[in-house]
């Protein structure tokens, strides 16, 4: 089972590799995926595991890591203490403080005496040294605190590790400002990053903070304050202006106009009334309502929303688990390089060791050690990712993992169900051939959520039947027993596969049931569908970029119809369930493909293909089984989702990029002997923060990228 375990203060981006890497390594754990901007550790259980030990070992990996980290379930409330910058840092400012008098007071008197014609005599080198030494010491004391509990859990090899040794050996050879220098900038460095860390989580949850604290319900004529999850089904909830729904439902009483764009994307209010059904996360900007709940807090689309995109992370993307794998190879490659360059100078230029200038080997090692920290590579990445899922949500496209968001960059084929994807799925009856076939189809088709059933149902103004043993297959029709006759409504396939001849002159553009009862042929209802005025653009713009078809079970006739009106898309008509699976696999061949589809009928495929999209009128099966949702069923976004992966990869790979050119140029410069090791923290955590603010531009893409 997965559990959220909440690991508030946790900002350390190579800590985090390292909790995930760890907690997934214990014998009651199968995985373990943390979330950036939730502060949130995902971890997937065994059956077996007990729920206080494995808290109790997780929060000693976390502490050995990073200190001041409040760690619990997710669902236990927890008073979280804000930690104070002067009680966090102390020994850093108190370090700073006595580093500043040792440094100035061995430049004060000459000045004072050049001045003023005193003879006042500086401090003596031995004190300055120990005054550096005991400054220094107070300086990175955080840093080794955080070394000593790693130790102890056999954590030698680590950030901390790299910072201690540069620094140390910059001190042994007398480079005492420039040590200083380094971890003051290190920690003030450290503190912008967490400052911004925090400032980017911030973002990205306003972008998808579609949480519900409370729901009025209506119990004996008096409103009651309740959680949402304690709503039932069946109850009755008030809906006052400014309110945001906490559960699905019916309106029950009043009108009002809805504000979707949170959940949805779209600035266009939504018109409700009596007998309209509404979706959690919707704000209501008008007259109070009153609701009756179809779903419990859990079922609903709120809820539902907000759980895929917290557990977004759980399935990460090929280039965050490529830097994940790289930042364990690369700071033991770099640290490497520092001892074999000192070793080098051991060998062939011994003179130039210790020297304390550009040119000491171990200086350029030192250098070496400050700049191989992973961090702006491994913090920045998965923000990126988690920045673009954000960005998705808010515009009412769910990416259920940043892999989906990685992997649409290379879709090639694009495959797309008809009805309800392409068309309005709003079925009308066009023609009937004779009464009686109508009343049969409605009696039966009334067991059956399927759009034309329900259009066959609406439009019949007799009295239905009673029909028993009703079975419904999807792709064919629906069967049942009449007066202890076999009554079957279906595909024209789906008759004949029963022994009955399907007689018919003339097939119109549409849809066709066709009705029989004790194997005789009775009638048929043509119904029809309208194409979105939205599919046409996005699917002529599809069939530019990729290899685009359409697979529907409907006739032929329709099919085609539809195809032409799209700009003579390729199609495959009258196909099974089984039979559209059969089709698109022979048209993918070695491609990344991508089906979009929403009906019971679409599971198979969207589950089978490499990303299945489901339209937010989806049924839950269809919704349960994709990998990306588009809430509002317009099928353009499927193209803003898109630019917004495509916007997300290029971002990521610039932050690599960036990183890796400024760390391996700096590398070559030490070599060269043309780098300062105060400077050289640049590489680290200025670059960490760059990175950082990078990520962020991926929340405000609308500058960059014409997405309406």
């Amino acid at each position: 089972m997965v559990r959220k375990i909440a690991m508030e203060n946790l900002t350390c981006s190579n800590c985090i590799n390292k909790v995930e890497r760890r907690t997934s390594r214990l014998p009651y754990v199968n995985s373990a995926s943390f979330n950036y901007a939730k502060q949130i550790l995902l971890v997937d259980f065994k059956e077996d595991y007990e729920e206080q030990k494995a808290l109790k070992e997780i929060k000693e990996i976390v502490d050995v890591l990073e200190d001041n980290i409040i760690t619990h379930y997710y669902e236990e409330k927890v008073v979280i203490k804000k930690i104070n910058f002067f009680q966090e840092y102390k020994f850093v400012l108190l370090g700073m403080l006595l580093i500043s008098i040792t440094f100035f007071g061995f430049r004060i008197f000459p000045f004072i005496n050049n001045i003023f014609g005193t003879n006042l005599t500086p401090l003596h080198d031995p004190l300055k040294s120990i005054m550096y030494w005991i400054g220094y010491l107070l300086l990175i004391s955080k840093l080794l605190t955080q070394q000593i509990k790693g130790i102890k859990k056999f954590d030698i090899f680590n950030e901390n590790t790299l910072m201690i040794i540069a620094t140390v050996a910059a001190m042994f050879i007398g480079k005492y400002e420039e040590s200083v220098a380094v971890v003051i900038l290190y920690s003030f460095g450290e503190y912008l990053q967490n400052r911004a860390v925090a400032h980017s989580k911030n973002e990205i949850s306003s972008l998808v903070d579609l949480k519900v604290e409370y729901a009025n319900v209506l119990v004996n004529g008096k409103i009651i304050v309740k959680d949402p999850s304690l709503i039932e089904v069946g109850d009755e909830v008030v809906i006052k202006n400014g309110e945001r729904i906490p559960v699905d439902g019916i309106v029950k009483s009043g009108s009002t106009s809805l504000n979707t764009s949170e959940l949805t994307g779209e600035a266009k209010l939504r018109t409700v009334d009596v007998g309209d059904e509404v979706l959690s996360g919707n704000i209501n900007v008008g007259d109070v309502i009153h609701l009756e709940v179809t779903k419990e807090y859990k079922n609903s689309t709120l809820a539902k929303i907000i759980d895929l995109i917290e557990n977004s992370t759980n399935s990460k993307s090929k280039r965050e688990m490529f830097i994940s794998k790289f930042a364990k190879v690369y700071t033991p490659i770099v640290v490497g390089l520092a001892l074999l360059l000192v070793l080098y100078g051991v060998i062939f230029d011994p003179t130039h060791v210790t020297d304390p200038n550009p040119n000491g080997y171990i200086y350029k090692a030192a250098i070496f050690l400050v700049i191989s920290c992973p961090c702006s590579l491994v913090l920045s990445v998965p923000l990126s990712y988690y920045a673009g899922i954000g960005t998705a949500a808010k515009n009412g496209i769910l990416f259920k993992g940043s892999q989906y968001l990685h992997l649409i960059t290379e879709v090639e084929t694009i495959a797309l169900d008809k009805t309800g994807t392409l068309t309005y799925g709003d079925f009308f009856v066009k023609h009937v051939s004779n009464p009686e076939a109508l009343r049969l189809a409605a009696s039966i088709e009334h067991f059956s959520n399927h759009p034309i059933a329900r259009a066959i149902v609406e439009y019949n103004k007799e009295p239905i039947y009673t029909i028993k043993n009703i079975k419904e297959i999807p792709g064919y029709g629906i069967s049942g027993m009449h007066n202890k006759q076999v009554l079957l409504a279906g595909s024209k396939a789906f008759l004949e596969k029963n022994g009955i001849v399907v007689d018919i002159d003339k097939i119109d553009v549409g849809s066709y049931t066709f009705v029989s009862l004790d194997k005789e042929f009775i009638g048929y209802i043509l119904v029809k569908d309208e194409l979105k005025e939205t599919s046409m653009e996005t699917i002529r713009d599809f069939t530019q970029h990729y290899d685009t078809v359409m697979l529907t079970g409907d006739n032929e006739t329709s099919a085609r119809d539809i195809a032409m009106q799209l700009g003579g898309v390729e199609y495959y008509a009258e196909l099974l369930p089984e039979q559209k699976l059969e089709k698109f696999n022979e048209i993918r061949t070695n491609s990344v493909s991508l089906f979009v589809g929403d009906g019971i009928n679409d599971a198979p495929l969207l589950k089978n293909a490499d990303i299945g999209v489901s339209l937010g009128s989806a049924t839950d099966l269809a919704i349960e089984v994709s990998d990306i949702i588009i809430i509002n069923n317009d099928i353009r976004l499927l193209k803003k989702a898109m630019k917004i992966a495509e916007k997300t990869r290029r971002i990521s790979f610039e932050n690599i990029l960036f990183s890796l050119t400024i760390k391996i140029g700096f590398l070559v410069m030490s070599t060269l002997g043309f780098m300062w090791m105060w400077l050289s923290i640049f590489a680290d955590v200025g670059v960490a923060i760059l990175c950082v603010l990078n990520a962020l531009r991926i929340i405000y893409q609308k500058r960059y990228l014409n997405l309406d």
